[in-house]
């Protein structure tokens, strides 16, 4: 009775935290600074994310989460702690039961690794959920009806790609192209063809303010500062549109590819129901200008966009929780869990 359930998307960018019967109450970065002479952390999401690029050798701002697992134990550990912490203040309720999501395909150790996690940040009972299944919960997809649907969830460290039906998960496949590759891919682009070193926070502000997958109306320019790499002295360039297109096209052309090797390994059956359908998108990324339109090029299928696609895997959770979850403490053998 003295216990709250909590519904945690642990993203590689982003993190999002929920309560049960109150929703998602808390979006932080998934980020941590800690002073690495003493191993003690200094701040955590939005504040840990100014640090990035910005502390002194003492300290370090690093991302626990690399395309979607853990990369470091220790800060992820505390990481969650934190925001357990946040999420109960005020509370009565001093334990809590925690429920996260894991990519699709997950190995054993991977999955124990954010089992322990969560458990040592103080969760009482963690379960487990698969992103694309949360994913396509919280667009409001029928996951339990016998016709096949297929999500596609454009996060930052994975795009994962699933055909569900009778609530569970038929065939899936996972990238590690996705958000954090498309800003890597600007920086790769800007640093070729420009001369100039720039960071992942302007990248990613470049992809959010001139980017697209297609030509779209009114296309501008953005000022771009940087480091001149032929001199070493700060220096101002213009990017257009049409340059942020070209260095993130091979990434997309990747994302197109692991959706057509899923629906080739999708059942006949399932495929048909598909095709009628069509695909939805799901993640920070659909909100990328003109992606729907690109796969839906690309595939011939109709392809449509969730709702704040950024908040369908928490929202998923949080139904899953609100509907029919058992809390049980899991023991994980051979990739599967046993009660």
């Amino acid at each position: 009775m003295f216990t709250r359930d909590i519904f945690i998307d642990l993203g590689t960018d982003n993190t999002r935290v929920g309560i049960k019967s109150k929703g998602i109450v808390m979006r932080e970065p998934s980020v941590v600074a800690y002073d690495v002479r003493n191993d003690t952390v200094k701040a955590v999401g939005a504040a840990a994310k100014e640090m990035i690029g910005r502390t002194p050798g003492s300290i370090v701002a690093v991302k626990p989460i690399k395309g979607g697992v853990i990369a470091d134990f220790d800060v992820t550990e505390a990481m969650l702690r934190k925001f357990i912490k946040s999420a109960l203040r005020g509370s009565l309720f001093s334990r809590c039961r925690v429920m996260l999501c894991v990519p699709s395909g997950v190995t054993e150790v991977e999955s124990r690794a954010i089992f322990d996690a969560a458990s040592h940040a103080g969760a009482s009972e963690v379960d487990l959920i698969e992103v694309p299944l949360a994913a396509a919960i919280g667009a409001g997809v029928e996951v339990g009806a016998s016709s096949g649907s297929m999500v596609v969830d454009l996060g930052g460290g994975t795009t994962e790609v699933a055909v569900i039906a009778l609530g569970d998960i038929v065939t899936s496949q996972s990238t590690k192209t996705a958000g954090d590759s498309l800003d890597e891919a600007i920086v790769n682009f800007v640093r070729k063809k420009h001369n100039l070193l720039i960071g992942d926070r302007t990248a990613e502000q470049v992809k959010i303010a001139i980017g697209s997958a297609l030509e779209y109306e009114n296309e501008g320019k953005l000022e771009v500062k940087g480091r001149n790499l032929v001199d070493g002295l700060p220096k101002n360039i213009e990017l257009t549109a049409e340059e942020v297109r070209e260095a993130l096209s091979d990434q997309l052309s990747q994302i197109v590819d692991t959706i057509r090797y899923t629906f080739e390994k999708t059942p006949p059956e399932l495929a048909a129901d598909i095709i009628d359908k069509g695909i939805v998108l799901t993640g920070g990324g659909a909100k990328l200008r003109n992606i729907a339109k690109l796969i839906e090029m690309e595939t011939g299928m109709p392809v449509t966009v969730a709702t704040e696609p950024q908040d369908c895997v928490a929202l998923g959770i949080g139904k899953k929780i609100e509907t029919n979850l058992t809390f049980d403490t899991y023991v994980f053998k051979r990739g599967k869990r046993y009660r």
